[in-house]
């Protein structure tokens, strides 16, 4: 497993020139890892919070609890990712953070990163470049679950998650790890779960994707990509070339 601090290198990378003195900044913070089990919280709606979650591998999911104890899935979040960069400027979580499959985060004190910033502003950027991104993403799943159909909305969450784990040096070949039920799809796209089979049995019938045992196989990534609506361009990373898949 990669070290926190060379998998936060990385992905501010993605989207940020960092400079040696902005990786050695990053280099000098102080990471608590956590290994977490599936569907664990680590974060929970009203938390105040005292530290930045760094994901170091696996997969982690941002959703908020309705009062009848449902979830709403928000955003899936992969290695590299900072899925709870907003708490460096909220005194209140207003959303729960939960792995999905096993995981392993890492804890980066908020105080320890304000003296960071203080001393390197581009390291600063990035974060906040970080928090814009993820608003980006909120802005197509509101899209895509308002304003396209249960097949494209299905397909075009596919296709995020597959582009991004590619960014992320994630996939294999044409396939990756996406450990979602069937359940947390539905609770994900606003489907119910007779609606999530049928849709997911369509895509499969078409021979563009298949999903089997928490692993993502994409078969034919420009009908999946014309099926989703999906352009990469609001994910704002510096490799845009399409999968080979």
């Amino acid at each position: 497993m990669e070290k926190a601090h060379d998998v936060l290198i990385r992905n501010l990378s993605e989207h940020t020139d960092l400079a040696g003195e902005d990786i050695a900044e990053i280099r000098a913070l102080t990471f608590t890892q956590r290994d977490l089990e599936p569907n664990e919280d680590f974060i929970r709606q009203g938390d105040e919070p005292e530290h930045s979650v760094l994901v170091v591998s696996g997969m982690v999911a941002r959703y908020h609890l309705l009062g009848s104890g449902r979830r709403q899935y928000l955003a899936f979040h992969l290695t590299g990712d900072l899925p709870d960069a907003q708490g460096l400027f909220i005194d209140q979580m207003d959303h729960g953070l939960s792995a999905l499959g096993p995981a392993t985060v890492a804890f980066i004190p908020h105080r320890e990163l304000f003296i960071a910033f203080r001393r390197r502003p581009t390291f600063a950027l990035a974060v906040w470049r970080e928090t814009l991104l993820d608003a980006a993403i909120f802005r197509e799943a509101i899209t895509n679950n308002s304003a396209r159909s249960m097949q494209a909305r299905m397909a075009h969450l596919f296709c995020e998650l597959f582009y991004r784990a590619r960014s992320a040096q994630l996939v294999c070949g044409n396939r990756c790890r996406v450990p979602i039920s069937l359940a947390q799809l539905g609770e994900t796209l606003g489907m119910a779960i007779a609606t999530v089979n049928r849709t997911l049995a369509d895509l499969r019938r078409s021979g563009v994707m298949d999903l089997r045992e928490g692993e993502l196989i994409v078969l034919k990534w420009r009908e999946l990509q014309r099926l989703g609506d999906f352009s990469p361009v609001y994910l704002h990373l510096k490799r845009q070339s399409p999968p080979r898949a």
